[in-house]
Formats: C-alpha cells, sequence, structure tokens
C-alpha cells in the first residue's frame, strides 16, 4: 500500500532534525550513565523483547517512509506552525526520555531485565504513568509523520508501534512482577500505562 505525501515545507525538516539530533544526545546520555553504573548480575531478563523493540522500531520508520515533497516558494504561517508542533513534539520526546532514563538510572536498559540490586522506580515520570520512554517513542512517531507529510502513513505506522509497544509492555510487566511481586501490582493498579488516571 502506497499513500501520496503531503507537500511540506523546509522549516519542519529542519524542526525535526533538531529534534532528533536532541533525542540521540539524550540517548547517549542514557547510553554513558548506564556503562558507567557499577555491574551486577541481572535477575530477570527478557530478551524476546529484542524482536519486539523491531517491530516498535519499524512503526516509527513506516511513519516517515517514502518521498517527501517540498513547497516552493515563501514560507507560510501554518509552515511555520507545523514546524513549531514537530519541535515541540521532538523537544518533548527528549525531555520525557531524558527524565525517565534519568529517573531509572543504572536500572534503564534497552532490553527488559531486573538488575539484582534494582528497585522499583515509582518517582519522576514513572509517578504518573508506567510507560514514559513509549510515550516519548509516540511522539517521535508522530513528529516523523507531520515532518515529512506522510499522514496517510499514519494507517499502518500506529498500529505496528502499538503492537511492539504492547508485547514489549507484556514483558516488562512479567519480569517486574517477578522481581518485585506485590509491590509492582500495587504500583500497576495506582498507575496507568499510558494516560494519567486514564489508560
Amino acid at each position: 500500500m502506497r499513500f501520496a505525501p503531503v507537500p511540506v515545507a523546509l522549516p519542519g525538516l529542519v524542526a525535526l532534525s533538531v529534534g532528533l539530533l536532541a533525542f540521540l544526545y539524550v540517548l547517549l546520555l542514557a547510553r554513558a550513565r548506564g556503562r558507567r553504573a557499577p555491574r551486577s548480575a541481572d535477575s530477570g531478563r527478557r530478551n524476546a523483547s529484542l524482536g519486539w523493540i523491531l517491530v516498535q522500531g519499524f512503526g516509527i520508520a513506516v511513519a516517515g517512509l517514502g518521498p517527501i515533497v517540498t513547497t516552493r516558494g515563501s514560507v507560510s504561517p501554518l509552515a511555520l506552525a507545523s514546524a513549531a508542533v514537530v519541535l515541540l513534539l521532538m523537544l518533548a520526546a527528549a525531555a520525557l526520555f531524558d527524565s525517565a532514563s534519568r529517573t531509572m538510572g543504572r536500572n534503564w536498559a534497552l532490553v527488559a531485565r531486573t538488575r539484582g540490586d534494582g528497585t522499583l522506580v515509582e518517582t519522576g515520570p514513572f509517578a504518573y504513568v508506567r510507560n514514559p520512554i513509549y510515550a516519548a517513542l509516540l511522539l517521535i512517531l508522530l513528529a516523523l509523520a507531520l515532518a515529512c507529510g506522510h499522514f496517510a502513513n499514519l494507517v499502518v505506522a500506529l498500529p505496528v508501534f502499538a503492537l511492539g509497544t504492547a508485547m514489549r509492555i507484556r514483558h516488562e510487566e512479567a519480569v517486574l512482577r517477578a522481581a518485585f511481586g506485590a509491590a509492582y501490582d500495587r504500583y500497576a493498579a495506582r498507575v496507568k500505562r499510558f494516560v494519567p488516571g486514564v489508560f
């Protein structure tokens, strides 16, 4: 299935590039913090989530997949407003990811796991939603579709991303329940997955 792109202006693509650089920067900071943390054996790890990471990534990629058609001529107020929205989405994603990864500290990892000396994180953005990093990734997906003019791609991108995210959450919650038992159940009953007080 191929969707025709909506013409976009260069400011939106510049905003997307700036936002992607900001996100890459905070991602590299999180990786560096993880490498500096004292080593501890994983008490639980789910490598199966690697496949679902790829599904999530594919969903994000689909949002921007295809040719980008740029408008010619002067930049309209609508184009500048669109660029501002793209930049806000990307900076919000970077800030949310940075806050979540800092709050998790040495507990942050790409693959679902708990450390032998790990604790259940319930502060920072985790006091409001259980999956702030996945919410940040969703913001990137939306910014990518908007900046590239591929709104129609969301018909495929969102379900694919949702599937990968749901399966990663399933694996991660199994790891956390095994590690923290009733404490995790109480936390899960109190804090919603994505939208505070709703879902």
